[in-house]
């Protein structure tokens, strides 16, 4: 038995890192704000797999991710392994280790809320502590380049996680129920413990729904698109 879920698990975290990298390729074509930071929906997809089987899954699909992404598709190297990592993990293990402890529709949305809080803050401070070796160059010391980077703290990247953590937030409010769903039908997550469906809330979707449109307007803002 213990060996039967060891490959469901196994499967499952495969499974979600594989939709974590599609998730990053479609999100390619979104345009980048101050020509370098991306906003990638793959957290949506590892705070759900944070919700179902824990924080822990969270750190290992976060690392693996980044690592990915690193040895195909980033031009940032280990650099940007760090920042994708950490920001991940800021934000899907708070809101998995409080829905842990409270199983619910209001966990769910005060885990995701604190995930938000943490992310904005955490990347504040390594965007003041990375940033400025990763910008670098010939020309520009990392000195004169954290200056330049203090004067983006506030007024960038702040509202930048704030946005992207917001957007994520609201999708994974969205589509948890039905991805949780889908792996019970396919026997690969065992059924809730009271044995009663989830039900479908009309008033917490819509809610849900209009918070993802208006983050979508600030996102769009943020890229000077509207």
């Amino acid at each position: 038995m213990k060996q039967k879920m060891n490959v469901r698990y196994l499967t499952c975290v495969a499974m979600f890192l594989a939709l974590s990298f599609v998730a990053v390729l479609l999100a390619k074509g979104i345009p980048n704000v101050q020509g370098f930071l991306s906003y990638e929906p793959k957290d949506t997809v590892i705070v759900i797999a944070g919700f179902i089987f824990g924080p822990l899954t969270c750190v290992i699909l976060a690392v693996l991710s980044a690592f990915l992404e690193m040895i195909t598709i980033s031009s940032t190297g280990v650099y940007g392994f760090l920042m994708n990592a950490i920001a991940t993990c800021a934000f899907t293990v708070p809101a998995a280790w409080i829905y842990r402890k409270l199983r619910s529709q209001k966990g769910a949305v005060i885990g995701l809320l604190a995930g938000v809080a943490m992310m904005s803050v955490c990347m504040v401070a390594w965007n003041y502590i990375i940033t400025p070796y990763y910008m670098s160059n010939d020309q520009v010391s990392v000195a004169q380049m954290r200056q330049t980077v203090v004067g983006m703290l506030l007024p960038v990247f702040l509202p930048f996680n704030l946005i992207k953590g917001g957007l994520n937030a609201a999708l994974a409010l969205l589509v948890y129920k039905p991805v949780v769903g889908a792996l019970r039908g396919m026997g690969l997550v065992e059924q809730s413990s009271s044995g009663k469906k989830g039900r479908f809330h009309l008033g917490f979707t819509l809610a849900a729904a209009a918070v993802l449109a208006t983050f979508v307007l600030l996102f769009l803002i943020l890229i000077e698109v509207i």
